[in-house]
């Protein structure tokens, strides 16, 4: 018998050995993370909770990566950063394909994707939580406008690299659908041979509880997976928890452990009297946002983009309400926290440490997209690299350099909200970003209604462009040499 055939058969019986010991048949509680994933192999798709670096399993990772299976699909919303969080697995080249939204400012995830090293099926966040929460459900698949006329859609996006940059595998098609004259894509459930999750507090019956926008996917990994892992910050005797409390039933975990020396890393620290400008004026920006601000109106629910969008929250006027919406699963999103008093449990869609106003409200990734796709929420402000005449928008990649996902701006354009972009009126090189049609892949087709820039203000329709607004000091002529694409005034 070879050495490596001897080798296999003595990590078998490990295996086999640490899922068994001291545990009664129906006891879900594990010893340790090692010996809670010791079955999981190579090949296998794991399903793993968090955003960003917001309620990720670390413990279950890390005895992941300490087991060393490979070739592995995992399916996250992200992957955390370079070096914590599933940036783990891919350092270690143990993940062959990641099924995620956002690459965000992990580099090593983004250079493995452009060299070929790693196969990314990057899918819009809300449709990300709803392909898991159907796969939980048993709903083989579902429509949904999201990514209707992109390359999502239309297929043919490259999942994976050759070593010369040539595609090895692309994207297929969706299969689409019309329904009351609304165009609409179909999407397949997900589901997986393991799920890992993290939560605040469970019970040995694996009924868990989550804390703060640490809740996320979580909810949703847990029900799609065939085999449920928890990990838990307080784990307790059945009976501890209050029912009504309880966010995830015990029904869908199969296996609960206690985790220990929580890292919690915050992938942004913001607190208050800080800004993403670092301090410096920028009157261009101020411009853009003061009168995206003027967008705002009593009582409307409102979902910012990351940077200068969110900057217009500070203009709310005095004596009006106006509720943001973050899509990791807040509503109700206060101010940056006092120093010192950020929460690892508590950010923003983009990773910032945020507080809860009165009233606030937090659930799960689905639900947070099923508020976004049903139309509740009344107000969408976003950048872009570029906007066409006709309200195309392109703002999630560039083709072969940059890769950072479109995260939720799919679904959001897509849900029939009203939809203003705020950006700068051309690029640094003085290249137009206002243009007849898009060059770059699109976000949304034709979902645009207004355009918000240092030097103007485009209504969007139909019929086109229309200036409704110029800058003091600037001309109508200035404006036309910078834009790409003709306009009324």
């Amino acid at each position: 018998m070879n050495r490596v055939l001897i080798n296999r058969i003595a990590l078998s019986a490990a295996r086999k050995s640490a899922l068994s010991s001291t545990r009664s048949a129906s006891s879900k509680v594990f010893a340790s993370a090692e010996a809670a994933v010791a079955d999981i192999k190579s090949g296998n798709t794991l399903l793993v909770g968090g955003f960003g670096l917001c309620g990720i399993p670390e413990n279950l990772i890390a005895a992941v990566k300490k087991s060393g299976p490979t070739d592995l699909v995992c399916v996250s919303n992200n992957a955390g950063v370079d070096d914590f969080g599933l940036g783990q697995l891919l350092q270690t080249k143990q993940v062959k394909r990641m099924i995620s939204s956002y690459v965000g400012e992990n580099k090593n995830f983004e250079k493995q994707y452009l060299t070929g090293e790693l196969e990314v099926e990057l899918t819009p966040q809300g449709t990300l939580a709803e392909r898991l929460r159907a796969g939980g459900a048993g709903i083989p698949a579902f429509f949904t406008s999201t990514a209707y006329g992109t390359v999502i859609q239309e297929g043919g996006f490259p999942i994976k690299y050759n070593a010369d940059k040539t595609v090895a595998i692309t994207s297929k098609p969706r299969e689409t659908r019309n329904f009351n004259g609304r165009n609409y894509v179909m999407e397949e459930a997900i589901t997986g041979d393991f799920s890992l999750v993290k939560a605040w507090k469970g019970d040995t019956d694996g009924n868990l509880i989550f804390r703060a926008t640490a809740r996320n996917f979580n909810p949703e990994c847990a029900k799609a997976g065939k085999v449920c892992i928890a990990e838990v910050e307080e784990l307790v005797e059945p009976g501890q928890l209050d029912p009504d409390e309880i966010h995830l039933p015990g029904i869908y975990v199969q296996r609960i452990i206690k985790g220990k020396d929580y890292e919690k890393r915050i992938e942004r620290v913001t607190v208050a009297g800080t800004s993403n400008t670092g301090g410096k004026t920028d009157p261009a920006r101020d411009r853009i946002v003061k009168r995206a601000a003027k967008e705002f109106k009593d009582g409307m629910y409102v979902n910012l983009g990351i940077g200068v969008p969110t900057m217009a929250s500070n203009y709310v006027p005095p004596g009006m309400k106006v509720v943001l919406q973050s899509e990791n699963g807040l509503l109700g999103m206060g101010p940056y926290p006092q120093p010192g008093q950020q929460d690892a449990d508590l950010i923003n869609a983009g990773k910032e440490t945020v507080t809860y106003l009165k009233g606030s409200s937090i659930f799960s990734s689905s639900e947070s997209f099923g508020m976004i796709r049903g139309r509740h929420v009344d107000l969408t402000i976003l950048g872009a690299l570029e906007v066409a005449a006709n309200g195309d928008l392109a703002n999630w990649i560039i083709p072969g350099k940059m890769v950072k996902g479109m995260g939720g701006a799919m679904d959001l354009v897509s849900s029939g909200n009203r939809v203003v972009v705020t950006m700068e009126h051309t690029a640094k090189t003085g290249a137009h970003k206002i243009l007849s049609a898009c060059n770059l892949p699109l976000t949304g087709k034709q979902v645009v209604d207004l355009i918000i820039t240092e030097l103007a203000v485009f209504s969007v329709d139909d019929n086109g462009l229309t200036l409704i607004e110029h800058a003091e000091g600037v001309s109508v002529e200035d404006i036309k040499a910078k834009t790409g694409a003709p306009f009324k005034v």
